[in-house]
C-alpha cells in the first residue's frame, strides 16, 4: 500500500513540475513574441492596417513558419535559433 501512495505522489509531482515547465514555455514564447513580432502585428496579432500588417491569429504554425521564413520583411527574425522561431509559431498558432 505505502509503494502504491509513493508511486502516486511521484506521478503527482511529475505533472506539477511538467505543468511549471510548461507554463515557463509559454512565458518565454509570449515574451519573444512581444519583442520581435509586437511592433508589426499589435500586442494581440491582430495586426495593424496602418502598417499594412496582417493578422496572424488564426494561422497555423507551420504557416507562420513558412512566411517569416521567406519575407524579407521578417529579417529582425534572423537573430532567432530555429528553436526559438519553432517556439514562437506555437505560441501564435494558439492565438484565436
Amino acid at each position: 500500500m505505502k509503494k502504491a501512495i509513493l508511486g502516486i505522489a511521484f506521478v503527482v509531482m511529475l505533472c506539477l513540475v511538467g505543468s511549471s515547465s510548461r507554463a515557463q514555455n509559454a512565458a518565454n514564447r509570449e515574451k519573444t513574441f512581444k519583442a520581435k513580432c509586437a511592433a508589426c502585428h499589435g500586442p494581440d496579432a491582430a495586426g495593424k492596417p496602418v502598417m499594412k500588417s496582417p493578422s496572424i491569429k488564426g494561422k497555423t504554425a507551420d504557416e507562420i513558419q513558412k512566411v517569416t521564413s521567406t519575407s524579407p520583411k521578417h529579417v529582425a527574425l534572423k537573430s532567432l535559433t530555429a528553436d526559438q522561431m519553432k517556439e514562437v509559431a506555437a505560441y501564435l498558432a494558439t492565438l484565436k
